[in-house]
């Protein structure tokens, strides 16, 4: 099962189960972003929309993108305002849903299924207008070297773990530079003990200009 297909699955269950890394990345998304409104903001990874409402109140003008059709009809069900457009789409190909440069996108817990980093970075450069913020939350490596990754039960029972790449805090930093985007926050975020390992890995980057 591949990735879309996958998500596609998980979808019926998603907002519905206990997963402490999709609500922790949710505290630190609100974290990070300064407390202002933007013209237009891209949110990549919306899910089932776990953030898009929020992501809406910020702005008059909300694009958010998924490759999971199930996921995305989730979404639009929960957050039906005239300003959000809904798009389905694979990241790592060319994006065909911007007409006009984004004051902030979003990337939530998606790029730990993308093995090259280089092309979404390079498109949400590309995207931005000058000082734009580009906001990432993953699943942080360091849980990624203990073995957790993206799993979920399926209505049969049986556990199912999606096709994963570690990404090391050394290569976002890396990509970013390579497309002009500077590092305006970084944050690691615990379940409960700090003398744990951390869950989520954000930043906050800015294009340069």
């Amino acid at each position: 099962m591949n990735i879309q297909q996958a998500y596609n699955t998980w979808a019926e269950s998603y907002d519905t189960v206990v997963n402490k890394t999709r609500d922790l990345e949710g505290v630190a998304l609100r974290a990070l972003l300064p407390a202002t409104s933007f013209a237009h903001v891209v949110e990549l990874g919306c899910g089932t929309g776990k953030n898009t409402g929020w992501l809406a109140s910020k702005t008059n003008r909300l694009t958010a993108v998924d490759f999971s059709a199930d996921m995305l009809a989730k979404a639009q069900a929960r957050n039906q305002h005239p300003h959000v457009i809904f798009w389905q789409e694979n990241i790592i190909q060319p994006w065909q849903f911007l007409d006009a440069p984004a004051d902030l996108i979003t990337c939530s817990l998606i790029l730990e299924h993308i093995q090259d980093l280089n092309s979404v970075f390079a498109q949400a450069s590309a995207a931005l207008r000058p000082g734009g913020l580009f906001y990432i939350g993953e699943l942080h490596p360091f849980k990624q070297y203990q073995g957790s990754k993206a799993r979920f039960e399926t209505a049969a029972g049986s556990v199912l773990e999606l096709e994963c790449y570690v990404h090391h805090v050394s290569d976002f930093m890396q990509a970013a530079n390579r497309y002009g985007l500077v590092c305006h926050d970084l944050r690691e975020w615990f379940d409960d003990d700090r003398n744990g390992t951390p869950r989520v890995l954000s930043f906050l980057f800015a294009k340069r200009g």
